[in-house]
């Protein structure tokens, strides 16, 4: 999914240096877990941060925090067009071989988590909600007694018996999202900011079975594992509306053309450029890029006006 395959786009630290410096962007959101389960972290509003415990490539603050071991993933950038607007993200996929269902289950205990972002919170207990995600587990984690006492009355029951009593405890205890790529953490308080670490959980949409959003261009094959959205052109962090930034577009253009799909990058340059899609050759992708260069030069055209919209492509 690069259109510079024999840049070595593949090799480990080229991934890595993605992310390090997605990492180091306080405006970059991040998110893990599947469709219809994921927690949400970022860093914008909170400018004291530390790494992980044990050192791993990450940060940690007063709401939350995560880690990421990146070198095995598979980058998949790309842009979605709808009315008045365009997203953006990268995707960090890995092979559905590695991404195996175990299929829905029971809350059950399952010990105590010892790779915790902080050293306070090793050895803490934590619940596995039992959810059919491919990508990881999303656990609950807590020390406090009471709210221990309450995910043990959950245990053996499913989270489409209990989903408010889930959710409830959602906001008492630590949210975790652990894959093979690395967590990300929700701690317990953490408040409900719309650019602040946060957890998602809705059975509906669990219940489609999805890895993601039909919206999201996955190659077949991959699973979407974690995913980072760098700052949008038109909306700030908190998704207002901002004029056109010329930078922040710019730079995400790069990452499109080194990470996303070949075809479409080589499509978008030849629209950019005046050329146009024969109607015998048009498709859903070709409508689909046809749209977003139309949105974008409209964007950048008229600066005041510009529209775009943060989605869940997930």
């Amino acid at each position: 999914m690069c259109s510079e395959p024999e840049a070595g786009w593949q090799r480990p630290e080229a991934v890595s240096r993605l992310v390090a410096e997605a990492l180091a962007d306080p405006e970059t959101t991040w998110t893990m877990g599947g469709f219809g389960a994921l927690a949400r972290f970022g860093r914008r509003r909170d400018p004291f941060f530390a790494a992980p415990a044990d050192g791993r490539p990450g940060h940690v603050t007063a709401f939350g925090g995560i880690a990421l071991e990146p070198a095995a993933a598979i980058p998949v950038a790309y842009e979605t067009a709808f009315t008045g607007g365009w997203s953006h993200a990268v995707a960090l996929c890995l092979p559905g071989a590695r991404c195996p269902r175990a299929g829905a289950g029971p809350i059950r205990d399952v010990g105590r988590d010892h790779g915790a972002l902080r050293a306070q919170n090793r050895g803490d207990k934590w619940f596995d909600l039992g959810l059919d995600l491919p990508q990881g587990r999303l656990l609950l984690r807590s020390a406090d007694p009471d709210t221990l006492a309450h995910l043990a009355v959950l245990a053996g029951r499913t989270v489409a018996d209990t989903i408010e009593a889930v959710r409830g405890l959602m906001a008492a205890a630590d949210v975790v999202v652990t894959t093979p790529l690395g967590r990300i953490e929700v701690f317990a308080g953490a408040p409900a900011s719309s650019d602040g670490p946060r957890a998602f959980l809705d059975p509906k949409i669990l219940g489609l079975g999805r890895t993601h959003a039909a919206t999201a261009p996955i190659p077949s094959g991959l699973v979407p594992v974690a995913q980072f959205t760098p700052p949008h052109p038109c909306r700030d962090g908190a998704g207002r509306f901002r004029p056109f930034d010329p930078g922040a577009h710019a730079s995400f253009q790069a990452v499109l053309s080194r990470w996303g799909d070949p075809e479409l990058v080589r499509l978008k340059a030849r629209l950019l450029a005046g050329d146009t899609v024969a109607p015998l050759a048009a498709n859903r992708a070709t409508r689909a890029v046809s749209r977003l260069v139309q949105v974008q030069i409209a964007a950048a055209a008229n600066q005041d006006s510009a529209k775009s919209s943060t989605d869940t492509p997930r």
